[in-house]
């Protein structure tokens, strides 16, 4: 469990925190994940976007728990995962942590549920491990160009300024609350899901040693979530596909999406942004909590 200095400031209630330890053997290679556990029934795995962690889900969690054993894990390096120094940050190395979480606690059956980058992984991970998923909603996947950089243009000014060669790991670290708070909210249709305290914890878990570079490193991992697309056609279990109407995603992203994966079904949520989990969580429970 995170220590004393390193505990989140946000409960969501219901919830247990629990780590899985590095596999032996990989030389430093991996580090410690975090999750968070609640309710019973069949195993659903919440994945979160870029830039947040496991309490991006707070809204949605208790919504769901009666249904489902919930696991909502901190993606490598993110939250309160433990940062590796030399770790990449690459969508293989980050669906390694999912699979991590799926493999040491031998999940079966098992609904992933991600949103933005955790969408990508949800997919990825699915095509990788058949034997234990039953079902992937994937939401607002996060694999087309320029990514957040649509948020607007205080958003392409940080992030190109952290992907800048020699100044960029000093803008990586320097991150002004008034600016955090713009550019989620950038992600948005209604600005006020976005809560104070949801941005002080980003803000925290922001100040970890080290966090900066595994910040500027996602960013940088953009490319590797759209070549990810190419395994999305190797998918098995059923696959829903859910994006915000007013997503950073354009329609020919979403049609090339739906194209890529024609079984799938697919939702648009009226109004919402990039952050469903935040402004609708009570569309993704409904939608979750009918097939459980």
């Amino acid at each position: 469990m995170p220590s004393q200095e390193s505990r989140p400031t946000i409960h969501i209630p219901g919830t247990t925190s629990h780590t899985i330890a590095p596999r032996a053997g990989l030389d430093g290679r991996e580090g410690t994940l975090r999750y968070l556990k609640a309710g019973t029934g069949a195993p659903l795995v919440l994945l979160h976007t870029v830039r947040t962690q496991a309490e991006h889900f707070r809204l949605l969690i208790p919504l769901i728990a009666q249904r489902y054993t919930v696991y909502a894990l901190d993606l490598p390096g993110m939250g309160y995962s433990e940062i590796v120094p030399g770790a990449s940050y690459d969508e293989p190395a980050m669906r390694a942590g999912v699979e991590r979480l799926l493999t040491e606690l031998d999940l079966h059956d098992v609904t992933l549920v991600g949103e933005s980058m955790g969408a990508v992984l949800a997919l990825t991970a699915a095509a990788e491990l058949p034997e234990r998923v039953r079902r992937v909603v994937a939401v607002n996947a996060y694999d087309f160009r320029d990514g957040i950089a649509r948020s607007g243009l205080l958003a392409r000014v940080v992030v190109g300024g952290a992907l800048a060669p020699v100044v960029g790991p000093v803008i990586a670290g320097v991150e002004p609350k008034s600016a955090l708070r713009r550019i989620l909210q950038g992600g948005l249709g209604d600005k006020s899901a976005l809560r104070e305290d949801y941005v002080d914890e980003l803000l925290r878990v922001g100040s970890r040693p080290g966090y900066p570079t595994v910040a500027r490193a996602v960013y940088q991992a953009l490319p590797s979530l759209i070549a990810a697309r190419a395994h999305y056609p190797e998918i098995e279990a059923p696959i829903h596909l859910v994006y915000g109407e007013k997503d950073w995603s354009r329609p020919s992203d979403r049609e090339a999406n739906k194209q890529l994966l024609p079984a799938a079904d697919f939702t648009q949520v009226p109004k919402a942004g990039h952050f469903i989990a935040l402004e609708r969580p009570d569309v993704l429970a409904d939608l979750l909590n009918a097939v459980a």
